[in-house]
């Protein structure tokens, strides 16, 4: 799909379905003739009321009664607004190309007809019906196949992470964060840094074999992290998800990997550890617990749903202060990889028990109320009871729905509980948040969010809206979900539609999860391959139904009322996408991953990288002018912990790291699968 030509024209308004004044784009003529998706996108108005009677149910206002009761919510709660996506403003729209040939687009709009016709009868054929409420177009199960590296790939993306790191050594070393504009680094307290980038780089550098630049690496951690408490008595409010995921993850990952042993399973080895020095995995493991003991007063709550932030210096906690003292569902479950790997390493119960304590709470709290596994974003960690709060797969929500399926695969498929958890979560999300784009066909898939209302006075209960909108974040679905359908053949929770489906050669849910993962990723680079820039923004809201423009265009980017680009605008070399594509790769060995991560990856480096060899996001995906591309200041570290290596690993040689024997963290730090030496006590 090219880039769509997508420029700010004059403004016209419109009342959207919720009442809410939007300003749409004037038409304006094209200088350049319609591509054939253009051409399809041009409708009469017959098809468009065939896909208003198709699509209805998919975007109607939803009565409260249709979604999961939250019966058991603590109290009436209204986080502040995000950043953007509550705010009103212009839309990004595509100009409307030449008019093709009549008989030409005639035949075009007859085809798409077609398409959504034949897709409607293959569902309705297709029963019994499994959650998805409409028909997706079968794909191949994986099939393990070895696939070697792409040499010439691989080493343009181990280029741009020599370059990055090169600019980072030499302006901003042992910084946690570098800004690259600017030329220099910051660090999260004025005691000095913890390692934000380096030791979220440590597993890069083995991968790629800078055995060298470990080392350097290596020495830094040794002589600021390493020899004993106090190394982490340091004056500063540290986020607890983030130095876990980050920090505590990259140092166990560099202990596995340092590691000729880093697991008790049979024929699990470091393919690493070669590059380290003797006493190194020693080293990183010991490191590793010290920050576990500075991190856990966070923990130390009625429900162990940890604080926010914790002190290293005094052992304060501290709640969020943006949400009201609230917990983030998210941040509250992606604890659990790390936490139980160094229990398992360390021999040490009490950190299993601290991984566990806040599942249980979120388990017991939802065991009545959520039938559909999903959950609101926010909860109590005095109580474990929900906060009335939106449902959604980006932040706050994400790595949640991610770290079910992973504890399952990361404790050798033993912990059942969160293989039922993850299967019962991705019904839900098939039935309730997964939606069907409306100019394209065959029609891209994305998740919509779950909104509550403002009760009405007189109101007895809070209804729920959908809305249309996804963030990037959400695109490490697709890679969750491929998984899932790769790792079990027949989940547990649907036994006997599975049976009845097998028997009338319908597809199971397996093969519908993988499917479904598919069509997702390929939503995800749609948009992508839908801006000037071939960079996805942080946000993408998609046109439904109700929306003037939804035979035109599948999705779009808000501004702001000057019309200068908002947050979801940017993209900061974020790696959820290329996440999905290697685990999909990986899992398949089908080479359109390989193809659609190669675009992405010349995109970074046509309009990211800077004059010092650094890496930086980009402030617009869709300018009117690609002269006109303005960079921030700054190089997230995951560009080197993540997305670099998600590349690099996506064109590497499969034996690499095989999935079947390591587990990567929210942050892509791998650990290993082993059988676990507690019992698990979530039920």
């Amino acid at each position: 799909m090219p880039p769509r030509k997508r420029n700010v024209a004059a403004a016209s308004t419109a009342a959207s379905d919720d009442g809410e004044k939007k300003e749409g784009v004037a038409a304006a003529s094209a200088t350049t003739a319609p591509s054939p998706t253009q051409q399809r996108q041009q409708l009469p108005a017959f098809v468009r009321y065939f896909l208003v009677f198709t699509a209805i149910a998919c975007f109607a206002f939803v009565a409260y009664d249709q979604y999961p009761q939250w019966s058991q919510t603590a109290q009436s709660f209204s986080p502040a607004a995000p950043p953007s996506s509550g705010q009103s403003g212009k839309h990004r729209q595509e100009q409307p190309q030449a008019s093709p040939d009549a008989d030409r687009a005639a035949k075009l709009q007859e085809e798409r007809k077609k398409v959504m016709e034949q897709m409607k009868e293959e569902f309705e054929q297709w029963t019994p019906k499994p959650a998805l409420p409409f028909f997706v177009p079968p794909k191949d199960l994986p099939s393990k196949p070895v696939k070697g590296a792409d040499v010439p790939k691989r080493d343009a993306v181990k280029k741009a992470f020599q370059s990055s790191w090169a600019a980072y050594v030499d302006e901003a070393w042992g910084a946690d964060e570098y800004h690259p504009i600017s030329h220099t680094g910051s660090n999260l307290s004025v005691d000095g840094g913890i390692g934000y980038t380096i030791v979220d780089s440590l597993d890069s550098l083995l991968i790629l074999g800078e055995q060298d630049e470990y080392r350097r690496a290596r020495d830094w951690v040794k002589t600021n992290l390493a020899g004993g408490l106090q190394k982490w008595e340091r004056h500063g409010r540290y986020n607890v998800f983030e130095t876990v995921i980050r920090t505590l993850g990259g140092l166990l990952s560099a202990h596995a990997f340092c590691s000729e042993r880093p697991s008790n399973l049979p024929d699990t080895t470091s393919p690493f550890h070669h590059l380290c020095d003797p006493g190194d995995a020693d080293m990183y493991l010991d490191t590793a617990s010290h920050l576990a003991n500075q991190l856990h007063p966070a923990f130390d709550t009625p429900t162990g749903i940890p604080k926010r932030e914790v002190d290293f210096y005094s052992g304060d906690a501290f709640a969020d202060e943006d949400s009201n003292g609230a917990a983030s569902l998210a941040e509250a479950t992606t604890v659990q990889l790390e936490f139980k790997y160094l229990s398992f390493r360390n021999s040490d119960p009490s950190l299993w028990k601290l991984a566990e304590r806040p599942l249980q709470a979120v388990r017991t709290a939802t065991r009545s109320g959520t039938q559909d596994g999903l959950l609101p974003i926010l909860l109590s960690f005095d109580s474990g009871l929900f906060y009335l709060s939106p449902i959604r797969l980006g932040s706050r929500g994400d790595s949640y729905y991610e770290y079910l399926i992973k504890q399952y695969v990361q404790t050798n498929r033993s912990e059942q509980v969160y293989r039922d958890m993850f299967d019962r979560s991705v019904s839900g999300i098939k039935k309730h948040l997964v939606k069907q784009s409306t100019a394209s066909a065959p029609p891209y898939l994305f998740t919509a969010e779950i909104i509550p209302q403002m009760r009405m006075q007189g109101q007895e209960r809070p209804a729920f809206q959908l809305l249309p909108k996804q963030d990037h974040l959400v695109c490490f679905l697709p890679a969750a979900m491929m998984l899932g359908a790769h790792e079990y053949g027949a989940p547990s929770v649907w036994p006997e539609l599975d049976e009845e489906a097998t028997a009338m050669g319908k597809p199971t849910v397996r093969e519908e999860d993988w499917a479904v993962g598919h069509e997702l990723l390929r939503g995800c680079m749609a948009t992508y391959q839908g801006t000037h820039t071939g960079l996805s923004p942080e946000i993408a809201h998609w046109r439904t139904m109700m929306d003037p423009q939804h035979a035109e265009e599948d999705w779009y980017i808000k501004q702001s009322k000057d019309g200068e680009p908002l947050i979801d605008a940017r993209n900061i070399l974020r790696p959820e996408t290329v996440e999905s594509l290697y685990v999909a790769f990986h899992l398949s060995g089908d080479s359109i991953y390989r193809e659609w991560g190669w675009e992405v990856f010349q995109a970074f480096e046509k309009h990211c990288k800077l004059e010092n060899g650094a890496y930086a996001g980009i402030k617009d995906v869709d300018p009117d002018d690609l002269e006109e591309v303005e960079h921030e200041d700054k190089m997230e570290t995951f560009w080197l912990s993540e997305t670099l290596k998600y590349l690099y690993l996506l064109f590497d040689d499969q034996a690499t790291l095989p999935l079947d024997k390591w587990v990567l963290n929210t942050e892509a730090h791998p650990l290993p699968i082993f059988a676990p030496t507690q019992e698990t006590g979530v039920v």
